[in-house]
């Protein structure tokens, strides 16, 4: 077994235009002080990092690993949720996803999505430029708009989604594989691979992809009402990244899993700090443990109550408590005795 490296912050919920949230080495500095060891990075803000240069530049990656270690900090993983996102768009969503893109490609859903898969494969070189093992994204989404469906759907609509699906990651998940580098998918609504099922129904599609993985964060299985810890001991194997971020879900006699279009204060399922949700994380920290979980314990911070800095300065003593350092011998060595195969078959009553 090893012990969880931790703890990491992923800086997307805190990056802006005023110090020291504005530039990669002013929140190094911030985060450092808060006592996280890693950060994980959003690759498309330009505030703080530059994909294509880290792609191409080994001197460039060189640069931003030397300037992080020297606060006591380390790349856990670069992100690509937003470009990865735009690598399937229903186009009932073709509006609100393209802030999400480069200028040039906005109002052109081909070039848009040509886009995004470039970025991938510069995720994927840059990753290996920086020794990381893996890397964060989002599978896109070409069926949800059809999760629930009335009208029932049409036959074979899902099957033919994920097989678009897949035609589409491939390419990216055998570039990531020429890297050495897992691509992890975050799992969440909105997603087309938003559960073990949809998971699994992409895995069957791109071949069982050794490069495909999960990116695991219970907070939404909870909302899902997904049983968050027996998920890691059927997926274990395929986990490689881990989003440490609490969740509630208050069901009443009004509202349930779907929300009522409420804002998200108002919502039975939402988003907590750390330690302010339902999720047993003494539980999963010891499922990880237990399955030889080699990653980092990332804090994806989103709330619906809690000010941004107080849920950041809370996350890293609290993900450091849950951090098992695991042990080297058995509770019980004090009392084993060396092998004696006589003394065994005396126990058991058989007969030499």
């Amino acid at each position: 077994m090893r012990t969880l490296k931790g703890p990491g912050i992923f800086l997307a919920q805190f990056v802006g235009d005023a110090a020291p949230y504005d530039s990669l080495s002013t929140i190094a500095d911030w985060v450092a002080g808060l006592g996280y060891r890693g950060v994980q990075i959003p690759s498309w803000d330009a505030r703080l990092f530059d994909l294509a240069t880290a792609a191409d530049s080994q001197d460039y990656c060189d640069d931003v690993t030397g300037m992080l270690a020297e606060r006591g900090l380390a790349i856990t993983e670069l992100s690509t949720h937003l470009q990865g996102q735009l690598v399937a768009v229903h186009p009932a969503y073709d509006a609100q996803f393209d802030a999400f893109a480069a200028p040039q490609v906005r109002g052109n859903p081909a070039a848009r999505q040509a886009w995004a898969v470039e970025q991938l494969m510069l995720a994927a070189r840059a990753s290996a430029r920086l020794g990381l093992s893996a890397h964060a994204t989002f599978s896109g989404a070409l069926a949800w708009p059809y999760v629930y469906p009335w009208p029932q759907r049409p036959a074979g609509l899902i099957a033919d989604a994920f097989a678009e699906l897949a035609r589409r990651w491939t390419p990216i998940l055998n570039a990531f594989d020429a890297a050495g580098v897992d691509l992890a998918y975050e799992l969440h609504p909105g997603e087309d691979l938003h559960d073990g099922a949809t998971f699994e129904r992409f895995l069957d599609a791109v071949g069982g992809h050794a490069r495909a993985t999960i990116l695991y964060d219970p907070s939404h299985f909870v909302l899902q009402q997904l049983d968050y810890l027996a998920f890691i001991d059927r997926y274990h194997d395929r986990i490689r990244c881990f989003h440490v971020k609490d969740a509630e879900f208050r069901p009443d006699g009004r509202s349930g899993v779907y929300g009522g279009y409420q804002d998200w204060v108002d919502r039975p399922g939402r988003f907590r700090s750390l330690g302010d949700g339902q999720v047993d994380f003494g539980a999963i920290f010891s499922k990880l443990a237990q399955h030889d979980f080699a990653g980092w314990a990332v804090l994806e911070w989103e709330c619906a109550l809690k000010h941004p800095a107080d849920g950041a300065a809370e996350g890293a003593p609290f993900i450091d408590r849950h951090i098992i350092r695991v042990t080297d011998h058995a509770f019980d060595d004090f009392a084993k005795g060396g092998a004696d195969r006589v003394l065994n078959a005396r126990i058991m009553g058989i007969d030499g």
